[in-house]
């Protein structure tokens, strides 16, 4: 098992997720993502908001199945497992 595809899907997976929570902050609640992050804290929101950013890891993962890199698309879905637990506890 190659473990530098494995860790390239995960950083896939983050960076897809952050990406996904950036424009949805940006473009549809129209505020800066730092406050938009707080905010969305404050209120109780933040597992809902990494939930709609983990759409561009889905798109992700079924991309890298088409290509052929089952181990990367396994990495995607280990960040999107990292990502749940880490809302669980915050």
């Amino acid at each position: 098992m190659n473990k530098t595809d494995l860790l390239i899907g995960f950083a896939i997976g983050i960076l897809g997720c952050f990406l996904g929570m950036f424009l949805y902050i940006t473009l549809i609640v129209h505020t800066d993502f730092i406050t938009g992050i707080q905010s969305m804290k404050n209120e109780g929101h933040l597992g809902k908001i990494v939930t709609l950013g983990s759409i561009l890891d889905l798109i992700a993962f079924g991309i890298l199945l088409k290509m052929n890199k089952e181990l990367m698309a396994r990495g995607v879905v280990l960040a999107v497992i990292a990502l749940t637990i880490t809302t669980l506890f915050i």
